[in-house]
């Protein structure tokens, strides 16, 4: 299902997804099956959104960021991929993020860039990311640091 109120220029998109209102998604993206887009989102080109994730309402997902399987981005969740962003930079540099299988971002988390998010991992919300999680770790706070380990499903 695609809303017609969103604009889903990408044709790579799996089967049983649902994509809602105010969705922008542009043409190189990536999106598994049975994924879950919540309106006023915006997917840039270089990304990878596996199946069955599920990505909240004000999220934005840009350049060099993958969503494995079975992750659950909260909404106003913020990625970055530019660590030195500036303005109409001429020295664009784009760094790698991955949220692997069966993650856990909650509302208004901040990931920096070129940051891992290990397997089963929870980033409780509000938190500020600023290094690799550990795979089935809890991590809270600003910077975000590890509070206990979580079961595996």
């Amino acid at each position: 299902m695609i809303h017609p109120l969103s604009d889903v220029q990408s044709t790579d998109i799996g089967v049983d997804t649902s994509i809602w209102q105010f969705v922008v998604v542009l043409k190189k993206a990536k999106i598994g099956s049975n994924t879950n887009i919540c309106s006023h989102c915006f997917i840039e080109n270089d990304v990878v959104i596996g199946n069955n994730v599920t990505i909240k309402n004000g999220v934005q997902v840009w350049d060099g960021i993958t969503l494995e399987d079975n992750v659950f981005i909260g909404p106003n969740v913020t990625f970055t991929n530019d660590r030195f962003p500036k303005s109409r930079a001429s020295e664009y540099h784009c760094e790698k993020t991955v949220v692997k299988k069966n993650a856990v971002i909650g509302a208004n988390a901040t990931i920096l860039p070129g940051i891992t998010i290990g397997e089963g991992a929870f980033v409780a919300a509000g938190s500020v990311v600023t290094k690799n999680v550990e795979a089935y770790s809890m991590v809270l706070g600003n910077p975000a640091k590890f509070v206990k380990n979580v079961e595996k499903k």
